[in-house]
């Protein structure tokens, strides 16, 4: 099936709810809300600011497209226990009290979703993770804090993106590599950049390298010189990068008017940015500013004639709605297949702790067939992925086409 692009791409809209029916369920369902085959529909909820500003709302777009058609996958597939799968769209202007609000709503007016998703950043992840935790409601998270991904603290909360330390590891690899020993970090303030900041200077320090330096922004910042120059003075072979957004424009800013030749090696967040794959004068791409950035990729984001699954993936997107950004912001569609692996598991999806037990079991990911990130590898003591250093690149700033840098 096909359906018409999400009209939610108007940021006056704020709840918009599309029933993807595949060949799920039919005109003579019963309704009677089972998980056999005519039962209501399952319920999904994603969370995202596509009428914020910016970079915030393109990356929202992107996520929930990403969302719906996953959902779209799914429901060609048959549903989920012979079920069609609805899912409605939460508008949170990248905004955590909007986020909480608009939630909490839902479960007043319509009860608790069966699967919650968010679109980042971190701060909504933050935002949502004690009324989920609470409800007991199963949830994806593509912006990761220092505690979604930990099953003591959010049991039923799981990350998409790589955990941090994964992350730290394909750097480590990468700057061995290059022959690097002396490393410098800047990083935000959201609650992911402090958590990049503070794990990279152990892990670096711990895999030998040392450490000249680790300096902290202001997401509100508007210049960085000075916590640049601060790191100048070590001399670092290397300025390991976390930046999203707008903040990464002016740490660009900065180091060019700080004259500081130095390679730049930034996480995901820069990947993520719209900014450094758009040509000046809108973006940097193709100026001075990115001629000593790498950054930091998975292969799915960087487009292959041969990888079927993804390529797939990218047409279902296409039709459901915008891809604005790369496919590192499109964990969303794993999500629904996750989903659907688990509930067929567990039998149904009434029983948080089922489908969690069911979420981590390796078969249950295997038969899931992901495409954004080929095994997600959850399991009892950490509900992130571990991600191996040889699923991620580090390549300079190139041109995005339908979420893919290009070759």
């Amino acid at each position: 099936m096909r359906f018409n692009r999400l009209a939610a791409v108007a940021a006056g809209i704020v709840v918009s709810t599309v029933v993807l029916a595949g060949c799920a369920g039919d005109a003579e369902g019963t309704g009677d809300g089972g998980d056999g085959e005519g039962g209501d529909p399952i319920k999904l909820v994603v969370l995202g600011g596509m009428g914020a500003e910016g970079i915030l709302a393109d990356n929202a777009t992107t996520a929930v497209t990403a969302a719906l058609a996953s959902v779209d996958a799914v429901n060609d597939m048959g549903g989920i226990l012979d079920r069609e799968v609805e899912i409605t769209h939460l508008e949170d202007n990248a905004d955590p009290t909007v986020a909480v609000t608009k939630l909490r709503e839902y479960i007043a007016t319509e009860g608790k979703p069966d699967l919650v998703m968010n679109s980042g950043p971190s701060t909504i992840t933050e935002a949502m993770l004690p009324i989920l935790t609470q409800n007991k409601i199963v949830s994806f998270n593509i912006g990761p804090t220092t505690g979604s991904g930990d099953p003591k603290v959010n049991p039923y909360s799981f990350d998409l993106s790589a955990s941090v330390p994964d992350y730290l590891g394909s750097f480590v690899a990468e700057m061995e590599d290059r022959g690097y020993e002396d490393v410098a970090i800047l990083h935000g303030s959201s609650a992911y950049g402090e958590l990049f900041g503070s794990l990279g200077e152990t892990t670096f320090a711990d895999a030998g390298f040392t450490v000249t330096g680790n300096e902290g922004f202001d997401n509100a910042a508007l210049d960085m010189t000075a916590q640049l120059s601060a790191l100048q003075q070590g001399d670092p072979d290397v300025l390991v990068l976390d930046a999203y957004g707008a903040p990464l424009g002016y740490v660009l800013q900065s180091l060019e008017k700080l004259g500081w030749d130095v390679p730049v090696m930034g996480n995901s967040s820069v990947a993520a940015t719209g900014l450094i794959a758009t040509p000046a004068p809108d973006g940097v791409l193709g100026t001075d500013q990115v001629k000593n950035l790498t950054m930091q990729v998975y292969s799915s984001t960087q487009y292959d004639p041969d990888d079927t699954k993804v390529n797939d993936a990218v047409e279902r997107m296409l039709a459901a709605g915008d891809i604005k950004s790369s496919l590192i912001l499109a964990y969303n569609y794993d999500s629904a297949l996750l989903f659907k692996a688990a509930a067929e598991k567990a039998g149904g999806v009434d029983d948080p702790d089922a489908l969690v037990a069911a979420l981590i079991d390796p078969e249950v990911q295997k038969a899931a067939e992901t495409a954004i990130l080929a095994n997600y590898a959850f399991d009892d003591k950490a509900h992130s992925p571990h991600v191996s250093p040889d699923q991620f690149a580090f390549i300079p700033p190139g041109e995005l086409v339908n979420g893919q840098f290009q070759p």
